[in-house]
């Protein structure tokens, strides 16, 4: 029987349900394979919004809202996808995408 549920507001460093959409399935390509040693406990779009939380603003990784992973666990993630190259890679291919959108050619062609 839950009593109490806490209903969280999202911060506008927060991913919307349509920018999941275009983010998720990005991942399951780019992200480098963790070892798992048990399931985790935090989605890939919870971290990503700890990290989007730190990034916007500019807080120490301690301070993030008690409702996002913990700051060790947003800040491994962080770290690990950065040395796998995995967040330049998401954003060239997000870069990509909007270009076509836009209908300009992919960055460096004329």
């Amino acid at each position: 029987m839950v009593l109490f549920r806490e209903v969280v507001m999202p911060y506008s460093s927060s991913l919307s349900d349509s920018e999941w959409e275009v983010l998720e399935p990005l991942l399951v390509e780019i992200l480098p394979p963790k070892k798992r040693t048990r399931p985790s406990n935090w989605t890939k779009r919870d971290i990503i919004n700890g990290i989007f939380y730190q990034l916007k603003n500019g807080c120490n990784w301690e301070d993030l809202p008690s409702y996002l992973p913990p700051y060790s666990t947003v800040y491994w993630h962080s770290l690990q996808w950065r040395e796998a190259g995995a967040i330049e890679q998401l954003m060239s291919v997000l870069h990509g995408q909007v270009r076509e959108q836009v209908k300009k050619k992919p960055s460096g062609q004329r």
